[in-house]
């Protein structure tokens, strides 16, 4: 598999779309904390070496490309919250995200390249959905890397808050141990009350209950 390049958004350019971002949210699969979207504009002199899908990338690599965009690129970072995904459910909830971080970059962006096969509702900029984008657009791959990092962080900071989960090494994800700690430590606020474990739990709480 080839890592992401500049090449969507060189037809772009050529098409004579100066300001064009890459859009991606992480956080779909987790049972707690929120979904966070990332929207980047990359300095096409001055792209950080080895962006790629987050998901491939060690920590530490992620952690160095984090820092290296933050003073290369044009970045906005916007969540959608427990409460917005239990309410909307969570795609809505993501692209809620999506949309949130395009409207924070200012200004504003003339073309969006969103990772997916959607187009979230709302944007009324131009776009195009990538399938896999974030191994296929290295403005993709870079809001991968900026919107994990930044969920990561939130998910260490709320383990701290609820320890026992492991959400700062599992990051709210359905791990052995935080499945464990739902059923003997009980559902904190920061569980998405909508996903069937946790509404599971929940229910048998509320049978024991009566």
């Amino acid at each position: 598999m080839t890592a992401p390049n500049y090449n969507l958004e060189q037809v772009l350019h050529a098409d004579g779309y100066v300001r064009i971002a890459g859009v991606d949210e992480v956080g779909r699969g987790p049972l707690a904390g929120p979904v966070v979207a990332a929207a980047v504009i990359l300095n096409p002199k001055d792209i950080p070496q080895g962006l790629n899908d987050s998901k491939k990338l060690t920590a530490k690599r992620r952690a160095v490309l984090d820092a290296a965009l933050r003073q290369s690129a044009e970045f906005a970072i916007a969540k959608a919250s427990v409460a917005e995904i239990d309410e909307i459910n969570i795609l809505r909830a993501s692209h809620l995200a999506m949309v949130r971080a395009v409207a924070a970059l200012k200004p504003a962006p003339d073309y969006l390249l969103i990772d997916g096969n959607l187009i979230p509702r709302g944007l009324k900029i131009a776009s195009q959905a990538v399938v896999k984008g974030d191994a296929r657009s290295v403005s993709i791959a870079a809001a991968s890397i900026l919107a994990k990092n930044w969920r990561d962080q939130v998910m260490v900071d709320l383990a701290q808050q609820h320890p026992g989960y492991g959400w700062d090494t599992n990051a709210g994800y359905p791990s052995k141990q935080h499945r464990d700690a739902l059923r003997n430590l009980g559902v904190t606020p920061h569980h998405r009350r909508s996903f069937k474990p946790v509404h599971n739990i929940l229910y048998q709480e509320q049978i024991v209950s009566r």
